[in-house]
C-alpha cells in the first residue's frame, strides 16, 4: 500500500472525547480516494459510489500525524476499486480500514463513462512519454 497524504490532528479535527472525529477522518478519506482516481482516470468528473465497512481500530489524538494509504483492488469498466488503510505516521499503528471503495468515472452529463483503464499508472511515466 502506498502512503500519500498526511494529516496532523489539530483541535478543530476532535470529537467530545477529546480523540479524531472519524467523520472528518471520513471526509479526508473520500477527498484521498477522489483525488487518487482523478489521476488515475484522467478525468475531473469523478464520484464516490459505495464505501464497504468501516473498520476503527485505534484512535488518533491532538498532534498525531495520520497517513491515508490507499491501493487499488481493480479496474472496473466505468470504476476504479480501491483498498484504504490510515495509520499512525510515527507508530505505523492502524487507525481505520476499509476494504473496498468504488469510485465511478462521469462524462460531463454526468453519466458513468469507460475509461479505459486496466492497471496503476504513475504520472512521472505520463510526463517521460510526453516527452519522446
Amino acid at each position: 500500500m502506498r502512503f500519500h497524504t498526511r494529516k496532523w490532528i489539530k483541535p478543530e479535527d476532535l470529537n467530545p472525547n477529546g480523540t479524531l472525529f472519524g467523520g472528518r477522518l471520513l471526509e479526508w478519506i473520500d477527498e484521498e480516494a477522489a483525488l487518487y482516481a482523478i489521476i488515475q482516470l484522467e478525468n475531473p468528473k469523478v464520484v464516490t459510489k459505495y464505501m464497504s465497512e468501516i473498520n476503527f481500530t485505534a484512535s488518533a489524538n491532538p498532534g498525531d500525524i495520520v497517513e491515508i494509504g490507499l491501493e487499488v483492488s481493480k479496474f472496473g469498466k466505468t470504476s476504479i476499486d480501491l483498498k484504504c488503510e490510515v495509520r499512525n505516521k510515527m507508530t505505523h499503528q492502524t487507525i481505520i480500514t476499509i476494504e473496498n471503495i468504488i469510485m465511478v468515472n462521469l462524462s460531463p452529463d454526468g453519466k458513468p463513462l469507460p475509461h479505459g483503464k486496466t492497471q496503476v499508472e504513475y504520472v512521472s511515466d505520463r510526463l517521460k512519454d510526453t516527452k519522446k
